[in-house]
């Protein structure tokens, strides 16, 4: 059972950290219909972090490779486009091996089904990028040169794959 909760701890400091640095960030973006998505995305993540907090029955913390992901992904594009970007290929992909990995060695019922839920938010914001990005009007060139920078600050902080199962 300790496992469990030192599982769901981490996963936890990963959404809190997704949910703050999204909520922080959303009234910072010029594109205003990034603003939107963001907060919306910014929120399912945070309600699968309060179910994790719940879980644990303590505060999270928020994940510092995820919060400077962010924060990074923000001062080199402030339209949002790079956020958005992070959120679909750098964060969303490694949280999913992150949940994956979890579900394999976690045996609590709760914890299983958050983590489910997890997964599902994690891939509806995921495809929910994709669709918005895919309307005409983004202008891919002007935030390419930040793609190998937030690909290289998590791959460089030991997140290649995934974000790890603890601290």
């Amino acid at each position: 059972m300790t496992q469990d909760v030192d599982v769901v701890a981490h996963l936890g400091d990963c959404f809190d950290a997704t949910y703050r640095g999204l909520g922080e960030l959303a009234p910072l973006m010029s594109n205003d219909a990034f603003v939107v998505v963001t907060h919306e995305m910014s929120r399912s993540f945070g309600e699968v972090a309060l179910s994790m907090r719940e879980y644990m029955n303590r505060p999270l913390v928020p994940l510092p490779v995820i919060s400077a992901l962010l924060a990074r992904s923000n001062t080199l594009d402030p339209s949002g486009t790079l956020t958005l970007y992070a959120v679909a290929v750098v964060l969303g992909p490694r949280l999913l091996v992150s949940l994956r990995d979890a579900l394999e060695i976690v045996s609590e019922p709760r914890a299983r089904e958050i983590f489910d839920e997890g997964q599902l938010v994690t891939v509806r914001q995921v495809r929910r990028v994709g669709e918005l990005v895919a309307e005409p009007g983004i202008d891919e060139t002007s935030w390419l040169a930040g793609v190998r920078e937030l690909g290289d600050m998590v791959e460089f902080g030991q997140n290649a794959e995934s974000f790890g199962l603890f601290r």
